[in-house]
Order: structure tokens, then C-alpha cells, then sequence
């Protein structure tokens, strides 16, 4: 069996579960622990900014796992397969923050909503560039309007081959924009360069409508064939309380993913937590896994913050316990 065929047999079977790093976190030494954590836990996918940097950071935490997992009594089946995320002008999940500083006035206020942990004190605040994600809860609660956004433009062709080269193996796009042209663009300048692996499509409800939401659908299982993967998210990078109100929206985008009858994986994302899988049965769907990123972060975060973690077997088994249970509350509703 390849590559290709495993990952099918695991989404046709309802079991993957993906960790999702942050398409905009290119801190390494994060990422490596996030893999090393979730990949003891039972990810079948790991997802990852577009970063060669990262992407080696990433394998290093799956080599770390495989090399604890005989000492921690865990039996590990399934190397995780790498996805790397990237995304267009205008898509939240590719964008960072920039403070102000003449804007600036100090308050405080952005700190403690910063899950990512992305903003330094200072007069004036500034962002680390290199962690933040640009979920934007930083901008909801900024009194002065001193935050904006921006996005880097990354040549496809060019870090797409690298990453794949550094150990990725799928590529999501994240194509919440409304410009179907652009998006069709830049998906088929990916299925050229993975054509034989699934890939993925992030789209949600905030810019298009449900028959606009359907037709982007049709024109991505044109170019993607079989290989198409839709992460229908909810309320992308949104986290909040370990409630079925959280996730509603995710399950509610993955209703609308099947109700299209265009057959393809579905990924549950976007406010996803313990309760996604649950709330999905309860709803009757059949999808192919589930994506969780901050929820599963913030999970782990205390663990996440040692130096030593890697080394650390308590901290390491700790937040492996909390992931396990994390995986199996959701894949114990969505496996078949």
C-alpha cells in the first residue's frame, strides 16, 4: 500500500484526525513539541505553515515520538502525513498582525486574548511576527484601531517543492475569498505540483453563498478528482469554550459539504473541540475526520511552555494523556 492509498484507507474508515499547528505559526520549536505531543496521541495529520524551516521541525517531532513511544507503552502504527497550508490575499488564516506604534496606547488589552501567546509588552506592543496566526482577537478588542493585517505573498511554485522535499505531503488552500478565478488559479498550480496525494480545499460560509459555497465545490473536484479533500471551517481559528455552540458552525459547513452530493473527504474544522464529533453524529453526517487547532494548542499549552520538554517524560506523558483523550472523544463518534 503507498502513501496515497493509506491516507485513503484511513479517511474512507472515518479516522483521521488532524493537529493543526496554525497555517501562520512558524515558531519551530512550538511546532516540534506539537508534533512530538500529537503524534503519541494518534494524529493521522499534522498541518503546517508553508515553511521549509517548519516542515523540518515537524519531522524531527515525528521522529522524537517514534523514538519515545516504546519507553512511554505506545504502539504507533501510522506516520502522520505532513499537510502544509497556504493560502490567498485576503484568507484569515494567512495573514499576520502589525501594531501601530503611533496608534498604540498601551493598554493591554490585546495581551491576554493572544492564545498564540504572539504579543510582547512594551510601550508600544508590538507582535512576534513569527507566532502570531491572525485569528485577529487582538484587533476585536484593540480601543484605538491601532492593529492591522497583512499577508506575505509566497511563490507556489517555488515553496511548495521545498516543503515537499523537506517531508510534506499533502498542501491545503485556504481560499475564503469570493474571487473564484484567482482561487481556481492557484488550486490547479497545486494539484500540478501533488499529483499524487490528496489536497485540500479550506472554504467556510463568510463570503460566499450557499449556491456560490457549491458551485467553488464543482470546479475543485474538476481539477482534483479523487484526491479531493474540502476542510469545511466552521469559525475558522475561533477556539472558545469546550462547547456544542463552539463547534455548531463546524458541523454546520461539513451538513452543507454533503448536502452537495459532490463526492470528496470531508474535514470537519474551524471552532472544532472535544464536543465535533459528538454534535456530528448527533447530526446524523458522515465525514472523513476532523482538523482542531486551537483548542488542541491551548490543551497542551502549559506543557508547551517547558524548555525541557522533550526530555521531560512527565510533561511529555501528561500532555500526550490530554491529546489521546482529546483523538479518541472524536473519532469514538466519527470512525465507521
Amino acid at each position: 500500500m503507498n502513501r496515497y492509498e493509506e491516507l485513503k484507507s484511513i479517511l474512507d474508515s472515518g479516522r483521521y484526525f488532524k493537529v493543526v499547528c496554525g497555517a501562520g505559526n512558524e515558531d519551530p520549536v512550538e511546532v516540534y513539541k506539537l508534533c512530538i505531543i500529537y503524534t503519541l496521541a494518534g494524529a493521522h495529520g499534522i498541518d503546517l505553515s508553508a515553511n521549509e524551516e517548519v516542515v523540518r521541525a515537524g519531522m524531527r517531532g515525528i521522529d522524537r515520538a517514534f523514538e519515545l513511544a516504546p519507553e512511554l507503552g505506545i504502539e504507533l502504527t501510522v506516520r502522520p502525513f505532513i499537510n502544509v497550508s497556504v493560502g490567498l490575499k485576503g484568507d484569515p488564516h494567512v495573514r499576520k498582525a502589525l501594531i501601530r506604534a503611533d496608534d498604540c496606547i498601551a493598554c493591554g488589552n490585546c495581551l491576554p486574548v493572544c492564545d498564540q501567546l504572539a504579543i510582547q509588552e512594551g510601550e508600544p506592543y508590538s507582535v512576534i511576527t513569527a507566532r502570531c496566526i491572525g485569528c485577529g482577537n487582538c484587533a476585536d478588542v484593540c480601543p484605538n484601531e491601532a492593529i492591522e493585517f497583512f499577508t506575505r505573498k509566497v511563490d507556489f511554485n517555488d515553496i511548495i517543492p521545498r516543503c515537499l522535499a523537506a517531508g510534506a505531503e499533502n498542501v491545503e488552500l485556504h481560499a475564503i475569498i469570493p474571487d473564484d478565478e484567482a482561487v481556481m488559479r492557484d488550486w490547479k498550480t497545486i494539484a500540478a505540483l501533488v499529483p499524487d496525494q490528496f489536497i485540500s480545499m479550506c472554504i467556510d460560509r463568510s463570503e460566499l453563498s450557499n449556491k456560490h459555497f457549491t458551485n467553488r465545490m464543482r470546479q475543485a473536484k474538476e481539477v482534483a478528482g479523487d484526491r479531493l479533500m474540502i476542510q469545511a471551517d466552521g469559525a475558522p481559528m475561533s477556539g472558545g469554550p469546550d462547547t456544542f455552540r463552539t463547534t455548531l458552525q463546524a458541523v454546520a459547513c461539513a451538513e452543507l459539504t454533503e448536502k452537495t452530493g459532490i463526492p470528496c473527504k470531508i474535514l470537519l474544522s474551524g471552532g472544532t473541540n472535544s464536543k465535533t464529533g459528538e454534535l456530528s453524529a448527533m447530526c446524523g453526517l458522515t465525514v472523513h475526520g476532523v482538523s482542531i487547532g486551537t483548542f488542541a494548542r491551548n490543551l497542551v499549552r502549559e506543557e508547551l511552555a517547558l524548555d525541557d520538554f522533550d526530555t521531560n517524560l512527565d510533561a511529555i506523558r501528561s500532555s500526550v494523556a490530554k491529546g489521546v483523550k482529546l483523538v479518541q472523544d472524536n473519532l469514538k463518534y466519527i470512525a465507521r
